[in-house]
C-alpha cells in the first residue's frame, strides 16, 4: 500500500474505528498521517484507548498537558477544584503551594499560570508521573515557580509549611462498577483506594495538618456521595470544614477546609 494517506482517508478510517470528535481531534493534530499510523490509532480507538493516551495530550484549563498510560488524564471536573483555589486568592499576595499526588501537574501548573506570585511543590509516589510532571513545568514555561518531587500522602514532610494544600487523590472503592471504560487505560494507582476509596483522605487529613500554615486552607477533590464522610475523617483530625464546591452537573465536587 501507499505509506502515504490523505488527510481525508485517514479522517474516514479513524471516524468508522472510533468516533467524528476522535477522529477529528487527531487528523487536525496530525496534518499529515501515514497510512500505519492511521491504522495504529484505528487499532487503538477500536480498543477504546481514550484519543489522549493516543496523542499524549490533554487540554486543561486553557492548557495544553502532556499525559501518557502513567498517569490520569485531566478531567473537566478537576477544573472545579482551581476554580475553588482561584475564588479565594487575592492577586499579588506572594503564597506557596503543595499539590500532593501532583500527577501530570495539571493542577498546580494551572493555579500557578493564573495567581500571581504563586509558587510551590508537587509531589507523587509514582516516579513515572513524576516524569509526566516535570516534562509539563518545563513546558509550561514554569520551572522557576515549580519543584516535582517524590513524596506519599503518609508521610512526605517539608521544614517550609504552606498557604495552599491541593489534591486530586485516588478515590474509588475497588469493584466501583461506575467507572467508565475509558479509566481501564489510567493507571490504578491514581483512582482506587482502599477502605471504600478513604483511605488517601485519611493519610491527608493526618499529615497535610502539619504542613498548613495556621491561615491556610486545604481543597480537596472527591468522589460522588463522599462529601459527609471526608467531613467526618478531617474533623476528627482537627480540620474545619469551610465549603463544598460543586462541578458543571452539580455534583459535590470539592471540600474546603482551614485549620
Amino acid at each position: 500500500y501507499n505509506k502515504n494517506m490523505d488527510i481525508n482517508q485517514a479522517f474516514t478510517i479513524l471516524k468508522n474505528s472510533g468516533d467524528i470528535r476522535a477522529a477529528r481531534i487527531i487528523t487536525e493534530r496530525y496534518k499529515k498521517i501515514s497510512a500505519l499510523r492511521t491504522f495504529y490509532y484505528a487499532h487503538l480507538l477500536k480498543r477504546g484507548v481514550p484519543v489522549a493516551k493516543i496523542i499524549h495530550s490533554k487540554w486543561f484549563y486553557g492548557l495544553d498537558f502532556y499525559t501518557n498510560k502513567n498517569t490520569l488524564d485531566p478531567r473537566p471536573d478537576t477544573e472545579t477544584l482551581v476554580e475553588a483555589v482561584i475564588k479565594d486568592c487575592i492577586q499579588d499576595k506572594p503564597r506557596n503551594i503543595l499539590d500532593m499526588g501532583t500527577g501530570t501537574g495539571c493542577i498546580i501548573c494551572a493555579l500557578c499560570k493564573n495567581i500571581s506570585d504563586l509558587h510551590g511543590i508537587g509531589i507523587d509516589k509514582s516516579k513515572a508521573a513524576i516524569h509526566v510532571a516535570r516534562k509539563n513545568v518545563k513546558k509550561l514555561n514554569l520551572k522557576n515557580k515549580i519543584k516535582i518531587k517524590y513524596g506519599d500522602f503518609a508521610n512526605f514532610k517539608s521544614s517550609e509549611k504552606f498557604d495552599i494544600i491541593v489534591s486530586n487523590p485516588p478515590y474509588i472503592k475497588f469493584g466501583d462498577e461506575r467507572v467508565n471504560d475509558a479509566a481501564r487505560f489510567d493507571p490504578k494507582i491514581a483512582l482506587y483506594a482502599k477502605n471504600n476509596g478513604l483511605r488517601a483522605f485519611e493519610q491527608i487529613a493526618k499529615n497535610a495538618i502539619k504542613l498548613l500554615k495556621t491561615d491556610g486552607k486545604i481543597y480537596l477533590e472527591i468522589g460522588v456521595g463522599q462529601s459527609n464522610q471526608i467531613i467526618k475523617i478531617f474533623n476528627s483530625f482537627g480540620w474545619k470544614f469551610e465549603r463544598i464546591e460543586k462541578d458543571l452537573s452539580g455534583i459535590n465536587r470539592v471540600l474546603v477546609f482551614s485549620l
